[in-house]
């Protein structure tokens, strides 16, 4: 069992319908390679790769990486006419939520060589990032990744269902409900007692209400300019009075001990889903973030998403809408270099094999981590760049717990697992949580794990007679433990005999056999037909996250007073998106924060045009 060669993950994701919360800050204070083509078939997934060219390219928008952030933003460029290239490092494209296919013998079949459905169905499909979604099933939805799908017309099929399981240190047989408020009441009571369903209709009743107003805006409507007075202000008046009457709370902290909540089964509960959702416990969150997640607990018909084809039909059809447009396109296998400035502004990139250079006549946008979109600019091109660079990252950028640059959240342990249906019970859940013990803290390494086996849900990810588990420690793994292979990151060999390596891996791993054997304890290592185990270093690699993160940990007040980066840079024509911008982590705050970013590119007017389309509840 070696290391997986091919991907890693992003935090899960039980999004609440809306999380980019940081974009109403600025609708508050913004007035200061190879190349495919995925059909527009929505269920078909790129397949026909051609080589790119070795000439001088000129397109009007250059964007590097092909994340969730990275697609939104290139895809609504293109459909205002623009010419859009997308340049992604892997040989799939979905950054942290790509989808990857191996065989019978664990041997990893790139998708630019499956031929046909035939072959596609005797693989079997792993999601390296998020597997629980919400809001996007629903057609009026605040979801702002439901909006990018409508604004560029292209979506995958959705699969909902509203079973879910979770063992807690006070449940250790486990319990399965559906979610919904009803149930989440039964939980409080059963495990909480009559103080914790006090202490929620308490939260409840304090915090729904800021969520009314904050719900009407599409968060992918902001812009940083006076525009926003016609995308937001003008079209929807009501809510924006709203925000601008709460304005203090957003940049609040989801405080436990103000709100009064004494009923530790419920604190540590929020924390657990303020984790999951974005990588920091509830005391670490914005107040407004966690009102939207309270809010969704009484969301009528409540149900989880699921897309039909896994992770990978979210970014094909995030995909097609690029490549329907003439002149746009998606490259993989396609790394940049270096971004080139000239005369203070970014007007293209250098390809890190080939040396080939591509023109941007109008915007280069990385939707790389912070660190990397800094690297891709050498020192010494900008002065303002250079001092920006300085402030986030530092001097040397080696170690972000010595509070010399902006802290990241920390890094994954992943088990990608192909066993025979049997192995899982009939009536077990598409998906469970497991908390060891409250008391070693929400991100203790092995303490939280998700579990998915998305073939439950769609029986096409896995081949006939199998299922597909994907199980993770939630972004709870310190890369700093890891430091002492770093020097192994790029010889799988030198991994395969390295003991110590192999031995620490295995003991990371194990909480995550655990939490899969609660529910499923005929799941054993040897009883597996496929076992992949991917770790920090293995996202570090992949995924060119510095330090294998997923982005940054800054919490509402800290006391460095940290903040995320806006979408724009000091350098003309250069721009970002994705987990390191204002949005914040996880799917929501990605697919609007490469919303934003390219609103800060096109005109006002060709942004309510792309926001007609958009339907809120």
């Amino acid at each position: 069992m070696t290391e997986r060669e091919t991907t890693t993950t992003t935090p899960c994701t039980m999004a609440p319908r809306s999380i980019a919360i940081a974009g109403l800050a600025l609708l508050l204070h913004g007035h200061s390679a190879q190349s495919f083509a995925p059909s527009s078939n929505h269920h078909a997934r790129p397949s026909a790769l051609r080589s790119s060219s070795t000439t001088e390219e000129e397109v009007d928008c250059i964007v590097i990486g092909s994340g969730i952030g990275g697609l939104s933003c290139a895809g609504l460029l293109a459909a205002t006419g623009r010419t859009v290239k997308v340049l992604e490092k892997h040989y799939e494209i979905g950054g942290c939520a790509h989808e990857f296919y191996m065989d019978m013998n664990g041997k990893t079949v790139p998708s630019a060589s499956i031929e046909n459905k035939s072959t596609r169905d005797d693989l079997f499909h792993f999601e390296a990032g998020p597997s629980l979604y919400s809001g996007l099933s629903d057609e009026r939805s605040p979801n702002p990744l439901k909006h990018i799908y409508q604004m560029i017309e292209e979506e995958p099929e959705w699969i909902t269902y509203d079973q879910w399981g979770a063992f807690l240190p006070e449940a250790p047989e486990g319990y399965q409900m559906s979610i919904g408020a009803e149930n989440f009441v039964k939980i409080l009571e059963t495990y909480g007692g009559k103080e914790a369903v006090e202490d929620w209709e308490m939260l409840a009743k304090s915090i729904r209400p800021m969520s009314a107003g904050i719900k009407g805006i599409p968060h992918v409507s902001i812009r940083s300019d006076w525009g926003i007075l016609l995308t937001v202000a003008a079209k929807y008046p009501l809510s924006f009075l709203n925000v601008l009457r709460i304005a203090p709370v957003f940049t609040e902290s989801f405080n436990l001990d103000e709100l009064g909540l004494k009923s530790e089964f419920l604190r540590n509960y929020l924390d657990m889903l303020a984790f999951l959702l974005q990588g920091l416990p509830a005391d670490q969150t914005l107040k407004v973030v966690m009102a939207y997640m309270v809010e969704d607990f009484f969301r009528e018909n409540a149900v989880m998403d699921f897309p039909k084809g896994g992770s990978g039909a979210m970014m094909a059809a995030l995909a097609r809408g690029v490549t329907k447009h003439k002149g746009s396109s998606v490259e993989v296998s396609s790394g940049v270099d270096e971004v080139i400035v000239e005369n203070g502004k970014a007007v293209g990139v250098r390809m890190a094999k080939s040396g080939r250079v591509i023109r941007a006549k109008e915007c280069v946008i990385s939707n790389a981590d912070l660190t990397n979109t800094y690297k891709f600019v050498p020192e010494g091109k900008h002065q303002g760049f250079d001092e920006e660079r300085e402030k986030f990252l530092g001097l040397m950028n080696n170690n972000p717990e010595d509070g010399s640059s902006v802290p990241y959240c920390k890094s994954f342990m992943h088990l990608h697992l192909g066993v025979k249906s049997e192995l899982i019970p009939e009536d077990a859940p598409p998906q469970w949580t497991v908390v060891q013990d409250w008391s070693k803290g929400i991100d203790a390494p092995g303490n939280v794990v998700v579990v998915s086996v998305g073939s439950k849900l769609d029986q096409d990810l896995a081949p006939p007679g199998y299922h597909v588990i994907h199980a993770y420690g939630a972004g709870n793994e310190p890369f700093e433990d890891w430091e002492q292979f770093e020097h192994l990151m790029d010889d799988a060999a030198a991994r395969d005999k390295n003991e110590a390596y192999q031995k620490f891996k295995e003991e990371r791993a194990q909480p995550i056999w655990d939490a899969i054997q609660k529910r499923a304890p005929d799941v054993l290592k040897d009883a597996c037909t496929v076992v992949k185990v991917a770790t920090p270093l293995t996202h570090a690699r992949f995924l060119s996250r510095h330090r294998g993160n997923y982005g940054l940990a800054i919490a509402p007040g800290n006391e460095k007073g940290w903040k995320f980066p806006e979408v724009t840079t000091p350098i003309e024509g250069y721009y970002r998106c994705g987990d390191s911008t204002t949005s914040g982590i996880g799917i929501p705050a990605v697919a609007a924060s490469g919303a934003v970013c390219a609103n800060s590119i096109m005109s006002v007017w060709e942004q309510l045009s792309l926001n007609s389309k958009i339907k809120m509840p």
